[in-house]
C-alpha cells in the first residue's frame, strides 16, 4: 500500500465535503446526500480493488 492511497482517498474526501457543504448551503439537501453517497461509493471501490490485489499477492507467494 502506497502513501498516494491515503492521499488520493483525503482528496476525494475533501472535495465530497467541499461539495456536500456549498451544496446544502445552497437548500439541495438531496444531492448534497447523493454527492456525499457517490464520494463513499467510489472510495469503496478503489478499497475493494487495493484488497484484490492484496489477494493475489497472498496467493502468488503460497502458490495457491
Amino acid at each position: 500500500m502506497s502513501v498516494d492511497l491515503i492521499f488520493q482517498i483525503a482528496a476525494i474526501g475533501i472535495l465530497v465535503s467541499v461539495l456536500n457543504q456549498v451544496l446544502i448551503r445552497s437548500g439541495r439537501e438531496e444531492q448534497a446526500m447523493m454527492t456525499t453517497l457517490a464520494g463513499l461509493i467510489f472510495v469503496l471501490l478503489i478499497i475493494v480493488r487495493q484488497i484484490s490485489m492484496l489477494f493475489e499477492t497472498v496467493k502468488s507467494v503460497f502458490g495457491l
